[in-house]
């Protein structure tokens, strides 16, 4: 069967790596550090995804400007003692190995910063696995589709060949916005209702779903 795609793109946390409930621990620890109310668990994980400020201006839109680095200082503490206890999930990396034997070029489009994404590819030994990537701290946060626009030039790959992997919606109206396909995984920070009104290709609740549906058909 000849493939639908010939460039995978996936997102990081929450996607390939378990790490939903490492950020809004995180982001809660460092406001009650600088002593801000706490945002709930729906309002932090809602903004996992977004470069590391604007997560932190649409989850506290009162604060004070000024204060945005300081708590973006107390997040990155916090996430830092815990980054080294972080795993990918079951199956990911067997999947990626398939897509990888099966001829599809797999690439990261990331809301972490290169240093973030550079420490967690050598710790989970996947570099060689991807062969580009894009940070929110070398293009727009999404779901602006820069990262998107130059994975595709730099692959010179046309937007119908190009599929979007996310957990949340703005992984997937990032792909819409580059006119790409788009699809969700429910198992990370965005619950399945949010990832369907954006209508994703497909929508998968398992590593074990995504697997099955991107051998298939992609």
């Amino acid at each position: 069967m000849a493939k639908q795609f010939d460039l995978i793109v996936f997102d990081w946390d929450g996607t390939l790596m378990d790490s939903t409930g490492a950020i809004v621990d995180a982001l809660q620890s460092a406001a009650r550090d600088i002593g801000v109310p706490v945002p709930s668990n729906e309002s932090a994980s809602h903004i996992i995804g977004l470069g590391l400020l604007d997560a932190l201006r649409h989850a506290m839109p009162d604060l004070p400007a000024e204060r945005y680095r300081e708590l973006a200082e107390r997040y990155r503490h916090h996430y830092l003692t815990r980054d080294h206890e972080l795993r990918l999930f079951d199956g990911i990396e067997a999947l990626l190995e398939q897509l990888a034997a099966s001829g599809h070029a797999l690439a990261v489009a990331t809301g972490k910063t290169r240093a973030g994404l550079d420490r967690a590819l050598d710790a989970c030994s996947l570099r060689p696995r991807f062969l580009a990537s894009r940070c929110a701290d070398e293009c727009h946060s999404k779901p602006h589709p820069q990262m998107l626009e130059e994975l595709m030039a730099e692959f010179a790959v046309a937007p119908e060949r190009v599929v979007m992997i996310g957990d949340t919606t703005h992984d997937l109206q990032m792909a819409i916005n580059a006119g790409v396909a788009g699809i969700g995984v429910s198992y990370g920070a965005h619950p399945r209702p949010q990832l369907e009104a954006t209508s994703p290709q497909f929508c998968a609740d398992s590593v074990d779903e995504l697997a099955q549906w991107l051998l298939a058909h992609a």
